[in-house]
């Protein structure tokens, strides 16, 4: 990745000038990048020279400097760039910023001797001096020429050559030295290589984690909810069963309740019946002739024999048949009620060609003994017979015959 110049760039265009003005004070800056990134910041400035310089750099960081020193040959301003490596930083980075070298030599233009240093003996005072003196081309100086040039000096020995001994150790550095970012160059094109290898491997990696994870997520997310259908299923069916045994609970009460009273009902009834059967008999018996014997007389068409009194109305009784008070002359004002019943049927009731006279029950009744008939309200009482004034006759929802209180029943 490329050198980010623009970030701090108007301070680091303003330390570059304040160096390279002559009239500053400031005689040397020097620029590091901001943590791990590729962003150029101003570290520190100085006007102590070369030997304030110097004590500024770091051994964990690459740095950039540039000073401003005195050329010692000629007196005129030279420029120092001081690519600084820390013996402590990474290999990684080291390759990393290796690019970064043509970029920083273009913005800090103008450097007469350029220096790559990683050490403290890199950059000693006296070595960064000696460099500059000799890429200044001359060893003269104009403040130590004197007039002596000009005068004769006898004779002269001969002339010398421009001819300078090559210095292999020197041609050897600088070879080295283009071998050294060469070589650079390719670790750095290597380590980009592997990093992004690696980059991906851990990718893969972890894209498989995650769908691992997801998996084993979603395995547990759906182990939760069928235990929590579980639970709520069980627990449905516990409601379910409590409720039931509620429901089961209230009805055994209210048929309990029922039960008791029916139980009453049955026993006011049966009183009632009782009562209203002992009033029948009574009733019955103070008659002359038995109401069932005279209703099927009735039914043949005839008149009991005892009585002299038409069927159609009931006549007083003869004085001579009866001198004195008897049953059989009360008989045919007791079958008054019956007369009068039987004509009540005759005009009010309808009867059915196969069920006879029949009732509707407007109340429940019980039987009190095998003479009675029990029934429940609405049922129907078939095959009825007025025997009585309050007491009939007639089949009930059984079959069985029987009488029954009058007063419990609608015609229909």
């Amino acid at each position: 990745m490329a050198v980010n110049l623009s970030k701090n760039g108007p301070a680091l265009t303003a330390a570059y000038k304040e160096v390279v003005n002559e009239k500053s004070d400031t005689n040397w800056a020097l620029f590091t990048y901001e943590g791990n990134s590729n962003d150029i910041r101003l570290a520190e400035k100085g006007d102590g020279g070369l030997e304030e310089m110097v004590e500024e750099l770091n051994s964990g960081k690459i740095m950039y400097a540039f000073c401003r020193v005195q050329d010692p040959n000629s007196g005129l301003p030279k420029y120092v760039l001081i690519n600084w490596t820390g013996e402590g930083v990474n290999d990684a980075r080291k390759g990393l910023c290796a690019n970064h070298v043509s970029s920083m030599a273009n913005f800090l233009k103008g450097a007469h001797v350029t220096v790559n240093a990683r050490a403290d003996e890199d950059v000693e005072p006296e070595v960064i001096m000696e460099k500059v003196a000799k890429a200044s081309g001359a060893n003269y100086s104009f403040h130590k020429e004197t007039s002596s040039r000009f005068q004769d000096s006898g004779p002269q020995g001969p002339v010398g050559s421009v001819y300078q001994k090559t210095n292999a150790m020197s041609e050897i550095r600088k070879t080295n030295k283009d071998t050294f970012w060469a070589q650079a160059e390719k670790e750095e094109e290597r380590r980009r290589l592997e990093e992004r290898r690696k980059a991906d491997e851990e990718r893969q990696h972890l894209e498989k984690e995650r769908k691992d994870r997801e998996v084993k997520e979603a395995a547990l997310r759906d182990q939760r909810d069928k235990e929590k259908a579980v639970q709520i299923e069980q627990q449905k069916k516990y409601q379910q069963q409590q409720e039931a045994e509620r429901r089961e609970q209230d009805k055994q009460r209210w048929e309990q309740q029922e039960e008791m009273q029916a139980a009453q009902k049955k026993t006011i009834r049966r009183g009632e019946s009782v009562e209203k059967a002992n009033e029948a008999a009574s009733l019955i018996s103070q008659r002359a002739m038995n109401p069932r014997d005279m209703f099927k007389q009735r039914e043949r068409g005839i008149t009991p024999s005892d009585s002299n009194v038409p069927s159609a109305a009931p006549a007083s009784p003869q004085p001579e048949e009866a001198p004195d008070p008897s049953p059989c002359v009360q008989e045919p004002l007791r079958e008054d009620p019956p007369q009068v019943e039987e004509n009540n049927y005759e005009v009010t009731a309808e009867e059915t060609p196969d069920r006879g006279i029949c009732a509707r029950a407007l109340y429940d009744y019980q039987a009190a003994d095998d003479t009675e008939i029990s029934f429940d309200p609405d049922e129907i009482i078939t095959g009825i017979e007025m025997i009585d004034e309050g007491w009939w006759r007639g089949y009930g929802p059984d079959g069985h015959f029987g009488m029954f209180p009058a007063n419990y029943v609608e015609l229909v």
